[in-house]
């Protein structure tokens, strides 16, 4: 008997453990390699590939306000193109581009990885059933190193908490890349360039704290992202800093309710794929 309950214990912790994880994201923590960039780089990265995917595939005008992608009309010619495209950026010396190029080159290649890695499983119910990340306790395909830029291994977790969450600290990276859910912030129906992300990541700020999953009101009581809660660290790190940036980008209405607000705060996320 004694021997059944600790098997029972040890597994109750692991299953534990296990939950833990799903809600659990990785703290921004620089890989310094990438730092190394061209102030005066001139070199702009054609992203003129993904640009004719998201045309084709991108439906930007959803009633729920929720960009969604026809992974199941995907054909074969245009997944093609998006491997091509995403080969050709993985051949950029990365290095060599001036800040704003590399921002959106990260972006882009996060967006176009995620959507491949979509297509590679599909049909999936969500990207969490995506199992490519090892260890016991990990899951989805974050973690798992399916990309080789500059001679390095890289995986989506360090594209997103590696390179473009400690280089730029900049928490709007959060509305850029879209993981394939309908809890993120919406996939741009444009592609990110140099002279544009500073644009995008205003739209997709002011998109998705004013859309429901995002932020809303049930009754009382304030509901938002997950998000603001499993990276508040770039939100001034206190559900002070999260209420202070939502204001910023909240249409007036919301934002009366939120500059007096200051009961608790609920956090939901749905994970289901943004067909």
């Amino acid at each position: 008997m004694r021997k059944n309950t600790a098997v029972l214990t040890v597994t109750a912790l692991g299953l534990l453990l296990y939950s833990r994880t799903l809600t659990a994201a990785p703290n921004a923590n620089l890989w310094p390699r990438w730092q190394t960039h061209d102030p005066a780089g001139t070199t702009a990265v054609d992203h003129s590939a993904w640009d004719r995917f998201l045309d084709r595939y991108l439906v930007d005008d959803h009633p729920s306000g929720i960009n969604r992608v026809r992974y199941g009309e995907v054909s074969a010619a245009d997944r093609r193109l998006l491997e091509s495209y995403l080969d050709s950026l993985q051949g950029v010396q990365v290095s060599r581009l001036n800040r704003d190029e590399q921002k959106a080159y990260w972006i882009n290649l996060y967006n176009a990885a995620t959507v491949k890695v979509i297509l590679d499983h599909y049909p999936v119910s969500s990207i969490t059933k995506i199992d490519l990340s090892s260890g016991l306790f990990s899951r989805g395909p974050w973690d798992a190193e399916i990309l080789t830029i500059e001679g390095a291994e890289v995986s989506l977790n360090d594209v997103e908490h590696r390179i473009l969450r400690p280089i730029w600290q900049d928490p709007r990276v959060h509305y850029a890349l879209n993981c394939a859910s309908i809890g993120c912030p919406n996939l741009q129906d444009r592609v990110y360039t140099a002279a544009n992300v500073e644009e995008l990541l205003e739209t997709g700020a002011r998109e998705y704290i004013n859309h429901q999953r995002g932020v809303s009101f049930q009754g009382n009581r304030l509901v938002v992202s997950s998000i603001y809660d499993w990276f508040q660290e770039d939100f001034e790190g206190s559900e002070e800093g999260v209420l202070r940036h939502l204001r910023r980008y909240a249409a007036p209405e919301l934002a009366g309710k939120l500059e007096d607000y200051s009961g608790r705060i609920s956090y939901q996320y749905d994970w289901s794929l943004n067909e």
